[in-house]
């Protein structure tokens, strides 16, 4: 039977409802994909690009909790990270912060109206 996406650690149902959006909806699918193109698939779909959420999906599908990304583990994904979101310039909106677009992916905050 399959995994739900909140199985993985770190993930939770708003992440789940973001990836379902995306076309993921198993946690086998992420691992598969692995992080990079899961990530690649949310920001398709329409999530704000934010470096938090890009590394907790890391630490996640490592099965270690968010905060353990630290030093030059944390520099490699930060630089990945910004390749990455370069495909996907503009998607940001105009005066959203990285932690503010982070909560609002994990379902803390709503998403600005237009």
């Amino acid at each position: 039977m399959p995994s739900p996406v909140s199985s993985i650690r770190n993930l939770g149902p708003a992440s789940e409802a973001a990836f379902a959006k995306a076309g993921i909806s198993t946690a086998e699918e992420i691992h598969a994909i692995g992080a990079d193109e899961a990530y690649r698939r949310l920001l398709a779909a329409g999530t704000q690009a934010h470096f938090i959420g890009y590394y907790v999906l890391h630490m996640g599908i490592q099965g270690r909790a968010w905060n353990d990304c630290k030093g030059e583990e944390k520099k490699s994904l930060r630089a990945q990270f910004d390749k990455l979101k370069a495909e996907f310039a503009g998607s940001k909106e105009k005066g959203r912060s990285d932690l503010e677009a982070a909560l609002q992916f994990f379902g803390v905050i709503e998403k600005r109206k237009a």
